[in-house]
Formats: C-alpha cells, sequence, structure tokens
C-alpha cells in the first residue's frame, strides 16, 4: 500500500483526487500544504523540489520509499488500489475513459462557469458563451412564471445593521491592507490605530465537534463551506480561522471582527449557517489576550498555547 507526502497548495481541486482515492484505499498521505512546510510558489522552485519533480508543478507526490510523481491523475492512480484502478484490463480502460472524459469534457466548462465565482479568474463573457450549448434565447418579451412573479414580489431584505450609527473604522481600508501589506508590520498596527471598539466587535469560535474530525482536508473544506455560504455577510466581517493538528487529531479555531456588539450570524437568515457549530465567546478589545489572539491568528504564527496542537493551515474570511 502506497504511503508518502502530497505537495500542494490549500483546497486545490486536483490533489482531491489524489486525497479520495487514498481515503478508499487506504493509503497513508500527509499533506503539506502551508507555510512553513510548504509555499507554493516558493518550495517548489528550490534546487531540492526540482530535483525530485523537474517540472515544478503540485499537485506532487513523494513516496517513503523514495518513489516520486506528479500530475494529480497518475498520484491518484499510484495510492488507489486493484478496486479503483479497474480489477480487469476492460474494467481499467473504462476508469481510464471517463477520467480522461471528465479532463477533457467536464473540468473545461466547468471551470470556465465556476472559477470566476470564486475568485480564481476574471469573468470572460465570450469563454463562457463558447462553453455554452447553443439553444434560441427566450424573447425579450417573455411573460414572468409564477415562480419568477414570486420572487419579484419579495420585498428586499433590510439590512441588520441599518440602525447602527457611522462607524470610523473601514473595514475594507483593512482589507486591502491585510491583502496587500505586511501583516505584523502594516495590517495589525492599522487594525488597532482604527478598530472602532463600539461599532464592532471581536469574537473567539471553536468548532464544537473536535472528535468527528478526520482527514484535515475535508476539516478545511467545513471552514471553506462555511465561508462560501456566508458570502452576504462579507460587507460586515473579517475572519481567520485555523486548522490544527494532523489527520484524526485536529481542530479549528478562529478569530472573527463583525459589525455592532452582537453575535452577527442570528441577525438575518441568510447568515444562519454553520454557527451553531461553535462555541462563541464575545473578546475584550483592551485585553492582553486578545491582543495576542488577534496578531497570532491573523497572522498564522505563535505559540497558540491554548490549542495544544501545531498549525496546519488557515482561512481568512473577507
Amino acid at each position: 500500500m502506497a504511503a508518502g507526502t502530497l505537495y500542494t497548495y490549500p483546497e486545490n481541486w486536483r490533489a482531491f483526487k489524489a486525497l479520495i482515492a487514498a481515503q478508499y484505499s487506504g493509503a497513508q498521505v500527509r499533506v503539506l500544504s502551508a507555510p512553513p512546510h510548504f509555499h507554493f510558489g516558493q518550495t517548489n522552485r528550490t534546487p531540492e523540489f526540482l530535483r525530485k519533480f523537474p517540472a515544478g508543478k503540485v499537485p506532487a507526490f513523494e513516496g517513503d520509499d523514495g518513489f516520486c510523481v506528479f500530475e494529480s491523475n497518475a498520484i491518484a492512480y499510484y495510492v488507489s488500489n486493484e478496486d479503483l484502478r479497474g480489477s480487469s484490463p476492460e474494467a481499467a480502460a473504462q476508469v481510464v475513459q471517463w477520467v480522461s472524459f471528465a479532463d477533457s469534457d467536464i473540468v473545461p466548462p466547468a471551470s470556465t462557469w465556476v472559477f470566476p465565482t470564486l475568485g480564481i479568474m476574471h469573468y470572460n463573457k465570450q469563454a463562457e458563451r463558447k462553453e455554452e450549448k447553443k439553444a434560441a434565447a427566450p424573447a425579450a418579451e417573455e411573460e414572468m412564471d409564477e415562480c419568477e412573479q414570486a420572487l419579484a414580489a419579495e420585498p428586499k431584505a433590510k439590512d441588520p445593521f441599518a440602525h447602527l450609527p457611522k462607524s470610523t473604522f473601514v473595514l475594507d481600508e483593512f482589507k486591502r491592507k491585510y491583502s496587500n501589506e505586511d501583516t505584523l508590520a502594516v495590517a495589525l498596527p492599522y487594525f488597532w490605530e482604527h478598530f472602532d471598539k463600539d461599532g464592532w466587535s471581536l469574537w473567539y469560535a471553536e468548532y464544537r465537534f473536535p472528535e468527528e474530525l478526520t482527514q484535515t482536508f475535508m476539516s478545511c473544506n467545513l471552514i471553506t463551506g462555511m465561508f462560501q455560504r456566508l458570502d452576504k455577510l462579507r460587507k460586515n466581517a473579517f475572519a481567520s480561522v485555523i486548522l490544527f493538528g494532523t489527520n484524526n487529531s485536529s481542530s479549528i479555531s478562529g478569530v472573527w471582527v463583525f459589525r455592532g456588539q452582537e453575535l452577527a450570524f442570528p441577525l438575518s437568515p441568510d447568515w444562519q449557517v454553520d454557527y451553531e457549530s461553535y462555541t462563541w465567546r464575545k473578546l475584550d478589545p483592551g485585553s492582553a489576550e486578545t491582543q495576542t489572539l488577534v496578531r497570532e491568528y491573523f497572522c498564522w504564527e505563535g505559540a497558540f498555547q491554548h490549542v495544544g496542537k501545531a498549525f496546519n493551515q488557515g482561512k481568512i474570511f473577507k
């Protein structure tokens, strides 16, 4: 049974092929996807990495026996078993058939439609049209059906924060600092200099069910999935959520910034997503504990003494 290390960047869907195959086959695969163990764009350009993987591409797999292979389909094949590869020449041919079909006929159009919504690539109208089926467009004067009429008649949702006085803290400006400047040297000082403790609040969140966390890539999907479903909250929130530990021994916790003094999720039906799976504790912006938590979680480095597990990888909600 294969065992080794998979090098990739966080949330690389191509790496999921190998991880899913390993889950089914029982192969022992360790994932290195975040600093200091792996920094995409740097680690994969070092002479040591290029000696093993000359193309410098990820995902890349290094077996405990020294065998090295890259390309997601090849890695998935290597870490799988006979049941997945096909136990006969005919079955194996069908496996290759559908893997090839997915790469040629499903991935390109799916990427064209999905990647722009995730911010991975810019929206290209011409590219999207190339992937669309040629179908007659509905007439411009077409009447609305019952569903469309019902949606049109729905009252517009009220802003849960509309009643709050204007704040001096501009969250978007902090997000720009965080995204484009050094976190410790620029973004954090800016945050504390401009943070409005009356108009905004800080919260510590911890996942309630760490015993249910198994593979780290699946745990990361919990975080990413929550972020995606909370898209409408981005205007009024920021968070750094971290996965600590390793497979079958991990935990999730994070620091959140919300508009107002209440926990934001109950204020709107659109925001009532997954938050009950976490315990929430309001933080005192002036305390030394809060200063440490914000620094460690925003920078993804520090002792994290309250956790008791090593940093694995982090996700930012912004």
